[in-house]
Protein backbone atom coordinates (compact mmCIF):
# COMPACT_ATOMS: atom_id res chain seq x y z
CA UNK A 1 0.00 0.00 0.00
CA UNK A 2 1.45 3.36 -1.01
CA UNK A 3 -0.88 5.60 1.06
CA UNK A 4 -0.57 5.62 4.85
CA UNK A 5 -2.99 7.81 6.82
CA UNK A 6 -3.20 7.98 10.60
CA UNK A 7 -2.92 10.26 13.61
CA UNK A 8 -0.16 11.64 15.81
CA UNK A 9 -0.47 9.42 18.85
CA UNK A 10 -3.21 6.99 19.77
CA UNK A 11 -3.88 7.49 23.47
CA UNK A 12 -5.93 10.55 24.48
CA UNK A 13 -8.56 10.75 27.20
CA UNK A 14 -10.73 12.97 24.99
CA UNK A 15 -10.87 10.27 22.31
CA UNK A 16 -13.09 8.14 24.54
CA UNK A 17 -16.41 7.81 22.80
CA UNK A 18 -14.73 8.78 19.50
CA UNK A 19 -12.15 6.08 18.80
CA UNK A 20 -12.60 3.79 21.79
CA UNK A 21 -15.47 3.21 24.21
CA UNK A 22 -15.67 5.29 27.40
CA UNK A 23 -13.52 4.03 30.27
CA UNK A 24 -11.31 1.93 28.00
CA UNK A 25 -8.10 1.12 29.93
CA UNK A 26 -5.07 2.97 28.59
CA UNK A 27 -3.32 -0.29 27.71
CA UNK A 28 -6.23 -1.33 25.50
CA UNK A 29 -6.46 1.85 23.42
CA UNK A 30 -3.94 0.66 20.83
CA UNK A 31 -6.10 -2.40 20.11
CA UNK A 32 -8.96 -0.10 19.09
CA UNK A 33 -6.65 2.18 17.11
CA UNK A 34 -5.31 -0.62 14.88
CA UNK A 35 -8.86 -1.57 13.94
CA UNK A 36 -9.29 1.87 12.32
CA UNK A 37 -5.80 2.69 11.01
CA UNK A 38 -2.74 0.94 9.62
CA UNK A 39 -0.17 3.52 10.73
CA UNK A 40 0.50 5.94 13.59
CA UNK A 41 3.03 8.64 14.41
CA UNK A 42 4.43 8.08 17.90
CA UNK A 43 4.92 11.45 19.62
CA UNK A 44 5.70 10.39 23.19
CA UNK A 45 9.18 9.32 22.04
CA UNK A 46 10.01 13.02 21.67
CA UNK A 47 9.72 13.50 25.43
CA UNK A 48 11.14 10.17 26.57
CA UNK A 49 12.79 7.71 24.23
CA UNK A 50 11.34 4.22 24.84
CA UNK A 51 13.36 1.20 25.91
CA UNK A 52 14.43 -1.41 23.36
CA UNK A 53 11.99 -3.88 24.93
CA UNK A 54 9.13 -1.43 24.31
CA UNK A 55 9.89 -1.35 20.59
CA UNK A 56 9.99 -5.14 20.51
CA UNK A 57 6.67 -5.20 22.33
CA UNK A 58 5.07 -2.90 19.79
CA UNK A 59 6.28 -5.10 16.96
CA UNK A 60 4.60 -8.08 18.63
CA UNK A 61 1.34 -6.22 19.30
CA UNK A 62 0.91 -4.46 15.97
CA UNK A 63 -0.89 -6.40 13.22
CA UNK A 64 0.67 -7.43 9.92
CA UNK A 65 0.95 -4.54 7.51
CA UNK A 66 0.95 -1.88 10.26
CA UNK A 67 3.68 0.78 10.09
CA UNK A 68 4.96 2.74 13.10
CA UNK A 69 6.47 6.19 12.58
CA UNK A 70 8.51 7.49 15.51
CA UNK A 71 9.37 11.07 16.45
CA UNK A 72 13.04 11.60 17.25
CA UNK A 73 13.92 12.53 20.85
CA UNK A 74 14.15 16.16 21.88
CA UNK A 75 17.56 15.38 23.36
CA UNK A 76 18.79 15.13 19.78
CA UNK A 77 16.66 17.76 18.08
CA UNK A 78 16.13 20.47 20.70
CA UNK A 79 18.77 20.05 23.43
CA UNK A 80 21.73 19.26 21.15
CA UNK A 81 20.18 20.76 17.99
CA UNK A 82 21.64 17.87 15.94
CA UNK A 83 25.16 18.53 17.29
CA UNK A 84 27.29 15.35 17.61
CA UNK A 85 24.37 13.05 16.74
CA UNK A 86 26.28 9.75 16.70
CA UNK A 87 25.33 8.47 20.16
CA UNK A 88 21.65 9.21 19.68
CA UNK A 89 21.62 7.68 16.21
CA UNK A 90 23.17 4.46 17.48
CA UNK A 91 20.45 4.18 20.09
CA UNK A 92 17.75 4.94 17.53
CA UNK A 93 19.11 2.40 15.04
CA UNK A 94 19.13 -0.36 17.65
CA UNK A 95 15.49 0.29 18.50
CA UNK A 96 14.58 0.63 14.83
CA UNK A 97 15.88 -2.86 14.13
CA UNK A 98 13.55 -4.16 16.84
CA UNK A 99 10.54 -2.93 14.86
CA UNK A 100 11.69 -4.85 11.78
CA UNK A 101 8.88 -4.98 9.20
CA UNK A 102 6.69 -2.63 11.29
CA UNK A 103 9.03 0.37 10.91
CA UNK A 104 7.90 3.41 8.90
CA UNK A 105 9.60 6.83 9.19
CA UNK A 106 11.79 8.60 11.74
CA UNK A 107 10.40 12.13 12.12
CA UNK A 108 13.04 14.71 13.02
CA UNK A 109 11.29 17.90 14.15
CA UNK A 110 13.82 20.68 14.57
CA UNK A 111 13.57 23.36 17.21
CA UNK A 112 11.91 26.64 16.18
CA UNK A 113 15.03 28.27 17.68
CA UNK A 114 17.39 26.44 15.31
CA UNK A 115 17.95 28.74 12.33
CA UNK A 116 19.31 27.65 8.96
CA UNK A 117 22.63 25.84 9.36
CA UNK A 118 23.52 23.94 6.20
CA UNK A 119 26.66 22.28 7.52
CA UNK A 120 24.99 21.02 10.68
CA UNK A 121 22.11 19.43 8.78
CA UNK A 122 24.48 18.03 6.14
CA UNK A 123 26.62 16.34 8.78
CA UNK A 124 23.57 14.87 10.50
CA UNK A 125 22.14 13.46 7.27
CA UNK A 126 25.50 11.90 6.41
CA UNK A 127 25.32 9.89 9.65
CA UNK A 128 21.82 8.53 8.92
CA UNK A 129 21.99 5.08 7.24
CA UNK A 130 20.38 4.69 3.83
CA UNK A 131 17.94 2.05 5.10
CA UNK A 132 16.35 4.42 7.64
CA UNK A 133 13.53 6.53 6.20
CA UNK A 134 13.75 10.02 7.62
CA UNK A 135 11.56 13.13 7.40
CA UNK A 136 12.68 16.52 8.68
CA UNK A 137 10.24 19.15 9.95
CA UNK A 138 11.62 22.69 9.98
CA UNK A 139 9.94 25.14 12.33
CA UNK A 140 12.32 28.11 11.73
CA UNK A 141 11.37 29.96 8.56
CA UNK A 142 14.98 30.33 7.39
CA UNK A 143 15.20 26.64 6.44
CA UNK A 144 12.64 26.81 3.66
CA UNK A 145 14.98 27.42 0.75
CA UNK A 146 16.33 25.65 -2.32
CA UNK A 147 19.63 24.74 -0.66
CA UNK A 148 17.78 22.83 2.05
CA UNK A 149 15.59 21.04 -0.50
CA UNK A 150 18.60 20.01 -2.60
CA UNK A 151 20.40 18.71 0.49
CA UNK A 152 17.39 16.60 1.46
CA UNK A 153 17.12 15.27 -2.10
CA UNK A 154 20.80 14.30 -2.06
CA UNK A 155 20.23 12.12 1.00
CA UNK A 156 16.76 10.83 0.10
CA UNK A 157 15.27 12.52 3.16
CA UNK A 158 11.72 13.86 3.06
CA UNK A 159 10.87 17.49 3.60
CA UNK A 160 7.99 17.43 6.09
CA UNK A 161 5.03 19.25 4.53
CA UNK A 162 3.09 21.15 7.19
CA UNK A 163 -0.51 22.33 7.38
CA UNK A 164 -1.84 24.73 10.00
CA UNK A 165 -1.10 27.59 12.41
CA UNK A 166 0.45 29.84 9.77
CA UNK A 167 3.30 27.40 9.20
CA UNK A 168 4.52 27.51 5.59
CA UNK A 169 2.72 24.88 3.52
CA UNK A 170 5.26 24.05 0.83
CA UNK A 171 4.37 21.08 -1.35
CA UNK A 172 7.91 19.87 -1.96
CA UNK A 173 8.70 16.17 -2.44
CA UNK A 174 12.41 15.51 -1.82
CA UNK A 175 12.39 11.74 -1.28
CA UNK A 176 10.84 8.57 -2.72
CA UNK A 177 8.11 9.16 -0.14
CA UNK A 178 6.09 12.22 0.91
CA UNK A 179 5.49 13.09 4.57
CA UNK A 180 2.65 15.40 5.65
CA UNK A 181 1.71 16.61 9.14
CA UNK A 182 -1.79 18.05 9.49
CA UNK A 183 -1.58 20.39 12.49
CA UNK A 184 -5.15 21.65 12.17
CA UNK A 185 -6.82 24.38 10.09
CA UNK A 186 -6.89 27.00 12.85
CA UNK A 187 -4.60 29.79 11.55
CA UNK A 188 -3.66 30.94 15.04
CA UNK A 189 -3.17 27.77 17.06
CA UNK A 190 -1.36 24.51 16.53
CA UNK A 191 -3.49 21.37 16.78
CA UNK A 192 -6.75 23.31 16.64
CA UNK A 193 -9.88 22.93 14.53
CA UNK A 194 -11.30 20.35 12.17
CA UNK A 195 -10.61 20.21 8.43
CA UNK A 196 -13.62 20.69 6.17
CA UNK A 197 -14.58 18.12 3.57
CA UNK A 198 -13.40 20.59 0.92
CA UNK A 199 -9.97 20.78 2.60
CA UNK A 200 -9.72 17.01 2.76
CA UNK A 201 -10.70 16.59 -0.89
CA UNK A 202 -7.97 19.10 -1.79
CA UNK A 203 -5.41 17.03 0.11
CA UNK A 204 -6.75 13.82 -1.44
CA UNK A 205 -6.04 15.34 -4.85
CA UNK A 206 -2.48 16.14 -3.79
CA UNK A 207 -2.04 12.56 -2.56
CA UNK A 208 -3.26 11.34 -5.93
CA UNK A 209 -0.67 13.50 -7.67
CA UNK A 210 2.14 12.17 -5.49
CA UNK A 211 1.17 8.54 -5.88
CA UNK A 212 0.85 9.18 -9.61
CA UNK A 213 4.54 10.15 -9.49
CA UNK A 214 5.31 6.81 -7.86
CA UNK A 215 5.70 8.28 -4.36
CA UNK A 216 4.70 6.55 -1.14
CA UNK A 217 2.67 8.97 1.02
CA UNK A 218 2.42 9.28 4.81
CA UNK A 219 -0.16 11.68 6.31
CA UNK A 220 -0.65 12.17 10.05
CA UNK A 221 -3.29 14.35 11.71
CA UNK A 222 -2.09 16.18 14.81
CA UNK A 223 -5.29 18.15 15.63
CA UNK A 224 -6.21 15.79 18.46
CA UNK A 225 -8.65 18.11 20.29
CA UNK A 226 -12.27 16.88 20.39
CA UNK A 227 -11.23 13.82 18.39
CA UNK A 228 -10.86 15.93 15.24
CA UNK A 229 -7.74 14.04 14.15
CA UNK A 230 -9.63 10.74 14.22
CA UNK A 231 -12.56 12.01 12.20
CA UNK A 232 -10.38 13.86 9.70
CA UNK A 233 -8.05 10.90 9.19
CA UNK A 234 -10.93 8.49 8.67
CA UNK A 235 -12.52 10.84 6.14
CA UNK A 236 -9.28 11.32 4.22
CA UNK A 237 -8.74 7.57 4.17
CA UNK A 238 -12.21 7.17 2.67
CA UNK A 239 -11.70 9.66 -0.16
CA UNK A 240 -7.99 9.15 -0.90
CA UNK A 241 -7.99 5.39 -1.50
Amino acid sequence: MSIHIGTSGWSYDHWQGVLYPPNTPVHDRLAYYVQAFQTVELNSSFYRWPQLSTFAGWRARLPDGFRLTVKAPRGLTHAKKLYAPEAWLERIKTCWHALREKQAVLLVQLSPHLAYDYERLAYFLEQVPDWLKIAVEFRHLSWHNDETFRLLEKHGAAYCIMSGANLPCILRATAPFVYVRMHGPDPHHLYGGSYSDADLHWWANRIGEWTGMGKEVYVYFNNDGDGNAVRNALKLKEIAH
